[in-house]
């Protein structure tokens, strides 16, 4: 019978609810006194100090270029008085470049440990590209595009640091990343220290996200580092619903905007502060997701904000281009935490996506409990699984697994909607001729925006036109495309973009400049990692 098609959920669930503040995002208000500053300073201060910064780069490249020559990239060769005094020279022309750009003071509270005593230093929070400055303080290594050494003047003086270069074109560029941090760590002192951002881009300090764990996978101890900008405007952000072919010239855009901003104060300042080391113990050495979890947990404590569990990833799913954009109260972003934390992501994406729902088709309305998720899943029963079965807010306990394959489809391809819809259809389709009805459809779309209460009859009446009661994959597929915008128009017209703060508009972050996401494909966060020196 039709009338027996439906889906399950939307009772009684776990209240699972977005993060409660977006830390990708930073909005910026100017008074009309304030405009008015910017604007003189933008025609008298901003260009003398623009370029009085160029011309220092200028001037550092000769020495930066002298030092290079010859210099083997695989071994260090022994420190003589000239490179000592170069490294020296070097230090107090970006020192007076930082100064002529209006940071005047430049407060570091704490001790820099010794290389021997701690190879890699991990900075938070990354906010903007002036993080370069204790960069250039210390002149620690750090990790690059490999394509940074070829730009004229700047290549050279990235290349006196002795970076770890990322090539984007060798497909085994992140393990063999890894095993360049790993072999330095373990130079006893040897190499310069590793600056790393463990982040892997941009947030608004309001808290710390997610590190990667590659800072962590070498195992020795590391002295974390916390930044601290009294100037609000050192900040970094891009529009939420930014396009692919425009976001090279967005990036662009919006560092210069930082860089002209920062350059129209009279005065600027950062505060660097090196906390103890922290040497891992025996569980951490093995476990790098615990390691990094518990450094963040301490740099945290040292900034006074909290922390995270949101990454990257997920703003780059709630900023997806696609014809179904996530309304402000979506909970996919909470969907896409579980999944990370089951090790559930599919690594063959568009192949096991099908089979997941080849095998839904098959069971169509029968519930799962959690014992019957955790075998149609392949993984044990463990709390984090009931967290994922609470997510579906399951009738008696059980849930529609079709829910779950739709879900998950957006977490793994959020720009490609379209392919989503059409094997929610698969799933849902009456046999005899592969139509779905209003309700159905309420259920697909709940699913895969991530939301509890959705009113679909508006575009179901919309994309029906005839009355039939009954609509195809064709038929929705052909209205989405003369009608773009139908998400917007038909299901949440009076909804924003993605927010998970009042106060704060629809962005997305910027991309790292300094610290690469380099994590080896091999290493994974552990499922549920416990928390053994900090709670």
């Amino acid at each position: 019978m039709r009338s027996s098609r439906r889906c399950y959920g939307a009772r009684g669930g776990k209240e699972l609810d977005p993060p409660f503040r977006n830390p990708f995002v930073h909005e910026l208000r100017f008074t009309p006194l304030q405009k008015a500053k910017i604007a003189l300073m933008t025609v008298t201060l901003f260009p003398i100090r623009l370029l009085f910064a160029a011309f220092m780069m200028l001037l550092a490249w000769p020495f930066a270029f002298v030092a290079t020559v010859g210099r083997s990239e695989d071994t260090v060769e022994p420190e003589c008085w000239w490179r000592r005094v170069v490294d020296v020279v070097l230090k107090a022309i970006m020192r007076t470049m930082w100064f002529a750009g209006g940071f005047h003071w430049v407060t570091v509270k704490g001790r820099q440990a010794l290389p021997s005593e701690a190879p890699i230093l991990t900075l938070a929070p990354h906010s903007s590209y002036f993080d370069a400055i204790p960069v250039t303080m210390t002149m620690a290594s750090i990790v690059m595009k490999a394509e940074s050494k070829d730009i004229p003047v700047w290549g050279t003086l990235i290349k006196f640091i002795r970076p770890v270069f990322v090539s984007r074109s060798d497909q085994d560029s992140r393990r063999k990343t890894v095993e360049e941090i790993k072999r330095r760590a373990h130079s006893g002192g040897e190499w310069p220290q590793i600056m790393i951002f463990p982040e892997g881009t941009c947030t608004n300090r309001s808290c710390l996200i997610t590190f990667k764990p590659g800072a962590f996978i070498p195992a020795v101890p590391v002295q974390p580092v916390v930044l601290r900008y009294p100037n609000e405007l050192v900040r970094a952000t891009i529009p939420l619903n930014t396009y692919q072919e425009d976001l090279k010239c967005i990036l662009f855009s919006h560092s210069f905007k930082i860089l002209w901003l920062t350059l129209c104060q009279l005065q600027n300042q950062v505060v660097i502060e090196f906390l103890p080391i922290y040497t891992p113990s025996e569980e951490e050495k093995s476990n790098p997701a615990l390691f990094a979890n518990n450094v963040r947990s301490i740099m945290a404590k040292a900034l006074g904000v909290p922390v995270t569990d949101y990454s990257f990833e997920d703003c780059q799913l709630a900023m997806a281009e696609g014809l179904l954009r996530l309304p402000g109260n979506t909970r996919l972003l909470e969907f896409a935490k579980l999944i990370r934390s089951l090790g559930l992501k599919p690594q063959n994406t568009e192949e096991e996506l099908e089979q997941y729902a080849s095998r839904a088709r098959k069971v169509r309305e029968e519930r799962l409990g959690l014992e019957d998720l955790a075998h149609y899943l392949n993984v044990p029963v463990s709390d984090t699984l009931g967290e994922m079965l609470s997510y579906f807010e399951p009738e008696d306990g059980k849930m529609d697994i079709r829910l779950y394959v739709i879900a998950l489809s957006v977490v793994c391809r959020p720009s490609k909607t379209l392919q989503t819809v059409k094997l929610a259809f698969k799933m849902f389709e009456a046999e005899d001729d592969n139509t779905v009805r209003e309700g159905e459809l309420a259920c697909i779309l709940k699913a895969a925006l991530g939301v509890r209460e959705l009113n679909a009859a508006p575009l179901f009446g919309a994309v029906d036109g005839g009355g039939k009661e009954r609509i195809t994959f064709d038929e929705f597929k052909a209205f989405a495309e003369q009608h773009p915008d139908f998400a917007w128009d038909y299901l949440y017209p009076n909804q924003e973009g993605f927010h998970s703060c009042p106060d704060t508009p629809s962005s997305a972050p910027v991309a790292n400049g300094f610290c690469m996401d380099f994590t080896s494909k091999d290493v994974q966060p552990d499922r549920n990692p416990s928390q053994k020196k900090v709670d």
